[in-house]
């Protein structure tokens, strides 16, 4: 079973940064040949997609995280990652990580379970 743990969630003050990683484990695919995404949901709210990238490298981000956001990935260590700058209260939730690919018509679909981000004023 692939397992995504997440780390790198906790308190931090406005303006500034965290790194979020998720590590991919007992995946059957390499990590750069599936579209890996970010999510995040703040209470009382629907979960949104804040960051993406395919599996040809390509990375795409919300307008609330442009400029600030940067996701990379690693393939040697099997992990993805979300770079956050510049924090914003309004950035408060929790985090997701996302693998998704389509394999010989099936749908492999990974989540990790979440990590806390909270920013303070």
């Amino acid at each position: 079973q692939v397992q995504l743990v997440e780390s790198g969630g906790g308190l931090v003050q406005a303006g500034g940064s965290l790194r979020l990683s998720c590590a991919a484990s007992r995946t059957i695919f390499s990590i750069n040949t599936m579209g890996w995404y970010w999510y995040r949901q703040a209470p009382g709210k629907q979960r949104e997609l804040v960051a993406t990238i395919t599996s040809g490298g390509s990375t795409n981000y919300a307008d609330s995280v442009k400029g600030r956001f940067t996701m990379s990935r690693d393939n040697a260590k099997n992990t993805v990652y979300l770079q956050m700058n510049s924090l914003k209260p309004e950035d408060t939730a929790v985090y997701y990580c996302n693998g998704l690919t389509i394999h010989l018509g099936a749908r492999y679909d990974y989540w990790g379970q979440g990590t806390q981000v909270t920013v303070s004023s």
